[in-house]
């Protein structure tokens, strides 16, 4: 086809609502064919002068076509026109497209119907955005990547059955489209193992899982093979350590490489963290070195959670009461396993014995405690799964329910914040279980 035909054709489709500025003929594509994306389009533009080009620039950006590797604004051959803006095609198909108040606009600075004209270009892989690629070439009707993690250069999906077999061509778009990004892994969603990390599978680019994040103006290092790391957690970590004063205390029980820890201590609180996976305690303590944590502030253990309560949060509070020599301390409890967390609360029931600690006791202790609650009322589910745990009615303790992030349909990732009182560590109270439905077999 001669350009003057594709003129002709491409202005009776360009006319059609439903015309979608994309790659065609690529659908299907499993092994990444670069040459395959190119595209001829016949793009509507403006032309205008040297003199006037700020202006009118200003009133057209709402228009203009924006593409990787593409200046919506370019020099033309005319002898009186020597620069054009291109328009966006799926936007504007002629000059009536252009709202009523931009042309007035226009037309005030001289730019007219005479100034619009249109030009075929020649588009590229370079030219189009990752999701353009995605939506011209994976399976149509169903749900393509639309968003991913970033940890570092590494990028991480968790990609549905139907792109298995399209993994490499879109780990190699990532690698290609994201400038920050060295490596694409495909991880599963479910958390299998004792220590929260993921298998995972690098579908492009350097089998590097050493990365280095930025967050809450610490820097964490750390083996992505090896650990946990939620990037979408950022703003739930933000917001806890909004609540710590320097001088309270934080004991982390699931510390993970220290995203709570590492920036609480940095501010000047004493923090105690924990966690069970061996390579997040090497992390860790890296990490503290990295942020030059002063170590009287900072003390790390590598101990199961019960341990770590039994233990080290018990000791800490009988030494408290002995000492009495700080009143009105503060001590913050994070635990961020939400597969898991709640199993552990019961172990802060009845967790001081010796009753002679009673009247000594006068710290404020406040636990943030995080879930997953599947169903249709997160908030309430979250209240009963504390109750179940600890095996009484914990209402009146229950200072909030947070709803952190969407995970799934119907399952939320929800923070529950509870007093640890002295009726609970001393179980001062006898407490009746919470009522359940009796049972009668048929």
């Amino acid at each position: 086809m001669n350009v003057l035909g594709f003129r002709v054709f491409f202005r009776k489709m360009s006319t059609l609502k439903n015309f979608s500025l994309i790659p065609v003929g690529v659908r299907g594509m499993k092994v990444l064919d670069r040459m395959k994306f190119l595209r001829n389009i016949e793009i509507p533009l403006i032309k205008v002068s040297v003199e006037n080009l700020s202006k009118i620039r200003q009133h057209c950006k709402q228009y203009f076509l924006k593409l990787d590797n593409f200046k919506p604004v370019q020099d033309f051959e005319d002898e009186k026109f020597k620069k054009c803006i291109y328009l966006n095609p799926e936007t504007i198909t002629q000059w009536g497209d252009i709202s009523e108040s931009v042309r007035d606009a226009l037309f005030s600075n001289g730019i007219d119907e005479n100034n619009y004209s249109t030009k075929v270009v020649q588009l590229t892989y370079e030219n189009w955005r990752f999701d353009a690629i995605f939506k011209a070439v994976l399976p149509e009707n169903e749900e393509i990547v639309s968003s991913f993690s970033q940890i570092g250069h590494i990028i991480h999906l968790n990609l549905r059955e139907h792109l298995i077999e399209y993994r490499q061509l879109i780990g190699q778009v990532l690698v290609d489209k994201i400038k920050t990004c060295r490596t694409v892994v495909n991880k599963s969603n479910i958390i299998d193992n004792t220590y929260r990390n993921f298998s995972m599978e690098v579908i492009a680019g350097d089998e590097d899982y050493l990365v280095t994040v930025k967050e809450n103006n610490c820097i964490f290092e750390f083996d992505f093979s090896k650990v946990y790391w939620n990037p979408r957690l950022c703003r739930e970590h933000e917001r806890i350590l909004a609540l710590l004063k320097p001088g309270d205390v934080l004991f982390d029980v699931f510390c993970g490489v220290g995203p709570f820890s590492i920036p609480a201590a940095k501010r000047k609180c004493t923090v105690y963290a924990n966690d069970l996976n061996p390579d997040s305690f090497k992390w860790l303590n890296h990490n503290a070195k990295k942020n030059k944590i002063i170590l009287s502030l900072f003390k790390s253990y590598n101990l199961d959670g019960k341990d770590f309560i039994y233990n080290i949060f018990k000791d800490y509070l009988i030494e408290y009461c002995n000492q009495n020599k700080q009143k009105g301390l503060k001590i913050h409890v994070t635990m961020n396993l939400p597969a898991m967390a709640v199993q552990f609360l019961k172990y802060f029931k009845g967790l001081i014995d010796d009753k002679q600690h009673l009247d000594k006791f006068d710290c404020e202790i406040i636990v943030y405690v995080y879930c997953f609650a599947v169903g249709d009322d997160p908030d309430s589910i979250a209240r009963t799964m504390i109750n179940d745990s600890i095996g009484c009615d914990m209402s009146k303790y229950i200072m909030d329910v947070f709803d952190v992030r969407n995970v799934s349909p119907k399952k939320e990732m929800m923070r529950v914040t509870i007093k640890l009182t002295k009726e609970v560590l001393f179980d001062t109270n006898i407490y009746e279980p919470p009522n359940k439905k009796l049972c009668v077999n048929d």
